[in-house]
């Protein structure tokens, strides 16, 4: 059961699954409690906005020093603007939250962390918009697996 926990917990931790990932794999693979998986999966999801902040404000400037990680960090940050502006620059907080919100790829709690970064969106701010945005994600997903398990299970 700890093993499941820890894995549901790094998976949406990761910018490859986030709570999208991490959700099925813990119901699934390790047959865990539907709120325990929620509550692991949300968590590690949360752990990436301070995270992300904190290499964003510290670390990237003296990586952008090396030619690579300027190209694909200036590559990530344009598309982060164009996929985010039309809901951030209409809606602001809600906007943020929303874009998170969304259990889909390329929406999330990094995408998230990233246009807040670039909107330049209050800190404080910006980390319950994405907060929010998990909780709401993580439900979303919980919900669907838990709806989807007890279909098949009638069938």
């Amino acid at each position: 059961m700890l093993e499941g926990i820890l894995v549901t917990f790094l998976i949406s931790a990761s910018p490859l699954g986030e709570g999208r990932v991490g959700i099925p794999l813990g119901l699934f693979n390790y047959d865990l409690d539907p709120f325990v998986v929620f509550f692991a999966s949300a968590t590690g999801n949360a752990l990436v906005f301070p995270i992300m902040i904190f290499f964003i404000e510290h670390i990237n400037k003296y990586l952008m020093k090396v030619r690579l990680y300027k190209r694909i960090s200036i590559r990530t940050a344009l598309r982060v603007r164009r996929q985010t502006s039309h809901l951030i620059e209409k809606y602001g907080f809600w906007g943020l939250m929303f874009f998170v919100m969304i259990p889909l790829p390329v929406t999330g709690a990094y995408m998230g962390t990233l246009a807040a970064y670039i909107f330049n969106i209050n800190r404080r701010h910006a980390y319950w918009a994405v907060s929010i945005g998990i909780t709401i994600s993580c439900a979303i997903v919980t919900i669907a697996m838990q709806l989807g398990i007890v279909g098949y299970q009638k069938l």
